[in-house]
């Protein structure tokens, strides 16, 4: 996934995205445990351990669903668009089974939305104007099927005017958008080029590792030759 991303955020902003994901996830999860220990008075809440860095491989994904969200997985058949809400899904799902779950499943839930919010609201991009990513290909109910997101939207809108009611503002006020709709240059175009830069680049690795799996396949041919 990292090799994915990097090329087209830059290493600078690659490395500030694991520090700030994975810097909010624990800020959450930790959040998360104090208050549960408040409300039900069990101490396993305070002792229990919670590590490692599966908070930010789910927000990888979500840079890859904000990237290619089209690009169709061969070996699963699916869209890479739904690859977050099916890592959540399998581990909620597995929770149910296995106790030793809780040590991860918040890290994961958090992790992703972490990485949602900093990509759909503060991650600097130098080819624009503004932060963020507020195309509608990359809300908060894409996350989910078709027939949840009327139930999703409103719930959304609240914490989207919430955390991006003074920023559109501003934006609006410095002649970005009028009457509602983006300028050339902004918003969906912008995504547009974001995510043609994702396939080229998901396409120039699939290439490089097929032609070092033909390399490595002609070596033995080879090998056999001269030895004959």
């Amino acid at each position: 996934m990292g090799k994915l991303l990097e090329p087209i955020w830059g290493s600078k902003e690659f490395l500030k995205f694991i520090f700030i994901v994975n810097f909010l996830t624990s800020v959450c999860v930790f959040t998360t445990a104090i208050a549960l220990y408040y409300i039900t008075r069990e101490e396993n809440y305070l002792y229990m351990p919670l590590s490692g860095f599966h908070g930010v491989l789910a927000g990888f994904l979500v840079g890859i669903k904000q990237i290619v969200p089209d690009q169709e997985l061969s070996l699963l058949k699916i869209k890479a668009k739904w690859l977050p809400s099916l890592m959540l899904l399998i581990s909620i799902a597995i929770s149910f089974f296995t106790p030793d779950s809780a040590t991860y499943l918040p890290t994961l839930i958090f992790g992703a939305y972490m990485g949602w919010i900093y990509l759909r609201y503060f991650q600097r991009k130098p080819e624009a104007k503004h932060r963020g990513d507020p195309s509608e290909d990359f809300a908060f109910s894409t996350f989910f099927p078709e027939f949840l997101r009327p139930i999703i939207d409103p719930i959304a809108s609240m914490f989207h005017r919430m955390l991006c009611g003074k920023s559109e503002a501003s934006t609006n006020a410095q002649g970005y958008t009028v009457g509602g709709a983006p300028l050339i240059g902004s918003d969906p175009i912008e995504a547009s080029r974001r995510r043609e830069r994702g396939a080229r680049a998901l396409e120039e690795r699939l290439a490089a590792e097929r032609l070092a799996a033909g390399k490595n396949s002609e070596e033995p041919q080879i090998d056999e030759s001269d030895n004959v």
